[in-house]
C-alpha cells in the first residue's frame, strides 16, 4: 500500500452506550473489512479490572487483533490524553500493514481527545486529587461544582454539576497551575492527520431494550463477583479515587464497601449511572 492510499483509508469508530453492542459489531466488520480494533473504552484499558468492563474475551474475537486493552496498571490513573497518543500510533502502526484501524468503545472523552486534543495540562497531583475525592465524597459533587464556580466560572458554565471528573480535574488544573482551565483552552493542540479521515458510528438502541440489557448485566455482573473483585483491588492498595475505581460500575462498589450505602443500593443506582 503506497503512502497515498493510507492517508485517504477511512477510520471506522463504533461508539454508544453501555450494553448497545459496539464489540459484536465492531468483530463483524473488523473480519468483513481487514481491520484490527484499538479499544477505545477508559475501563477495558485496565489489567485486574474485569467483570463490570465487558471486555471480549480472547475465544470470542475470531481472530481479530485488539489494541490498547488490558495493559495498565489499575492503580496508575490512565489519561484521555494517554490514550489519545498510544491510539495515533497505533493506527499508525496498522495502517503500515495495510489494514484498516477501528475504535471501537463507549468512551466518548476518548474519542475526543484524539479528535480534537485537549491543552498540555499539568501532570495529576495525587495529594490534591485525593484532598478533591474527600470533599465530594463527604459534601458532594454539587460542592465541587460550587467551588469551580468561584474559582473558573467560564469552565464551571460549561459543564453539568454530576460530570464530577471533569468539574474535578478543572479545579486540578485551577489549584495546581493558579491559571483557569477555560484561559488554557485556546492552547490546544492540533489534532493528529489521521483524525480527519475518522468516520463515527453510534449506535442507539430503542431505549427501552437498551434500559433492560443494563439491568440484565448489572444483575449478572454481580451475580459474577463484582464485589468481591473490587475488595481484592482496595486490599491489594489500589485507590478507591484511582480512575479505575471509580468507573461506571465500580464506583457504587467501593461505595458500599465503604459503607455509603447498601448493596441493593449499588446494584440499583449501577444500574441507573
Amino acid at each position: 500500500m503506497t503512502p497515498s492510499n493510507e492517508s485517504s483509508k477511512p477510520i471506522i469508530a463504533i461508539v454508544g452506550p453501555t450494553a448497545s453492542g459496539k464489540s459484536e459489531l465492531g468483530i463483524e466488520v473488523a473480519l468483513r473489512f481487514g481491520g484490527e480494533i484499538i479499544n477505545c473504552d477508559s475501563v477495558q484499558v485496565y489489567r485486574e479490572i474485569e467483570i463490570a468492563t465487558a471486555k471480549v474475551p480472547l475465544k470470542e474475537r475470531q481472530g481479530v487483533p485488539h489494541h490498547l486493552i488490558d495493559f495498565v496498571p489499575p492503580e496508575i490513573n490512565y489519561t484521555a490524553g494517554d490514550w489519545a497518543r498510544e491510539a495515533a500510533r497505533k493506527i499508525e502502526e496498522i495502517e503500515s500493514r495495510g489494514q484498516m484501524a477501528m475504535l471501537v468503545g463507549g468512551t466518548g472523552l476518548y474519542l475526543r481527545a484524539l479528535r480534537h486534543p485537549f491543552f498540555p495540562s499539568p501532570k495529576t497531583d495525587e495529594g490534591l486529587r485525593r484532598r478533591l475525592s474527600e470533599i465530594r465524597e463527604r459534601r458532594g459533587p454539587t460542592h465541587l461544582h460550587r467551588m469551580l464556580r468561584r474559582l473558573d466560572p467560564q469552565s464551571a458554565a460549561t459543564l453539568f454539576e454530576r460530570d464530577w471528573p471533569r468539574v474535578q480535574r478543572a479545579l486540578e488544573v485551577r489549584l495546581q497551575t493558579g491559571e483557569r482551565m477555560s484561559e488554557q483552552m485556546p492552547a490546544r493542540m492540533e489534532p493528529p492527520a489521521c483524525a480527519a479521515r475518522i468516520h463515527v458510528f453510534v449506535l442507539l438502541p430503542p431505549r427501552a431494550e437498551l434500559y433492560r440489557r443494563i439491568n440484565e448485566r448489572t444483575e449478572i455482573h454481580f451475580a459474577a463477583g463484582l464485589v468481591d473483585e473490587v475488595r481484592h483491588l482496595l486490599d491489594k492498595n489500589v485507590p478507591a479515587e484511582s480512575n479505575a475505581l471509580g468507573a461506571h460500575g465500580y464506583r457504587r462498589v467501593v461505595e458500599y464497601l465503604k459503607g455509603l450505602r447498601d448493596l441493593e443500593s449499588a446494584i440499583e443506582q449501577t444500574k441507573l449511572d
